[in-house]
């Protein structure tokens, strides 16, 4: 019997030791989830010995984890703030490497059935302060209007309200959704609702033209669409071994294809 434990035990250590499989942990951005996952879908294809781990949860929750030493890459859709980078140089006494991955234009969602189809960056900032509460007053139905959002630890919900609203405060009654999902989701069944997030989650709604022109790639390339943004990958420090060539793949024309497959456009 001790014979037969031991074969068992030295031929897991043998397979231990022969087993070449990295692990590379990504987690962040809502936004970038499904990006993140047609590119690890499509790397572990041609590299069978990697495997890559894409959670979301978050912007905030990304960084975290990033800062706690708990995730290889973090994904963000809004840059890492100074207090961020200054916890993450006392832990590790790195500022962190920021990588632009993709471009987002960020899409304000409306129902199909809504009348409106064209609004103003100012209009869209009064309806998210609570100053513009009827459809009317934008050229829709005599209807209230029903404020969807993001929860306060996504990249989204930071941008939108640093960009859009000058980085006031969100309107009292938003209703905060844990996923773009969800907010594409209430805007769908709410003929009255207006929601935001990312381009490539635009199905069952209709995205709002922004000082009439609509989230695609030629606006947001040309800079005529106003609500564009970087989608970023973060590591601790300059990039090595199995995660650079992951990060290099990503950036190639290969990984950059999948951006505009998925709906998001090419930082080239």
């Amino acid at each position: 019997m001790k014979k037969i434990i031991l074969t068992i035990t030295l031929l897991i250590l043998a397979l231990a030791f022969t087993t070449d499989n990295t692990i590379i942990t990504v987690k962040g951005s809502d936004t970038m989830v499904i990006l993140a996952q047609r590119w690890a879908e499509n790397y572990m294809k041609k590299h069978p010995n990697v495997t890559i781990q894409v959670t979301g949860g978050g912007s905030g929750t990304g960084i975290s984890a990033l800062i706690n030493g708990t995730t290889d890459i973090c994904n963000s859709s809004r840059p890492m703030k100074a207090s961020e980078k200054e916890k993450l140089k006392q832990r590790f006494g790195t500022l962190g490497v920021e990588i632009k991955s993709a471009k987002d234009g960020l899409a304000v969602y409306l129902n199909e059935k809504n009348k409106v189809d064209n609004l103003t960056l100012e209009q869209i900032r009064d309806i998210y302060l609570g100053k513009i509460t009827n459809w009317s007053q934008v050229g829709g139905d005599n209807a209230k209007i029903i404020v969807y959002g993001r929860e306060n630890n996504s990249g989204t919900y930071v941008y939108f309200k640093d960009f859009v609203l000058a980085g006031k405060d969100y309107v009292a009654t938003m209703q905060s959704m844990p996923g773009t999902a969800a907010v594409v989701n209430a805007v769908a069944k709410d003929k009255n609702a207006i929601g935001y997030g990312g381009a490539a989650y635009g199905k069952g709604i209709k995205f709002a033209k922004v000082n009439g022109y609509e989230p695609t790639a030629e606006n947001v390339k040309n800079g005529k669409y106003p609500i564009t943004r970087y989608l970023y990958m973060y590591v601790r420090t300059k990039p090595t071994g199995a995660i650079k060539d992951y990060i290099d793949w990503i950036l190639s024309s290969e990984g950059q294809e999948i951006v505009t497959k998925v709906g998001y456009f090419p930082v080239r």
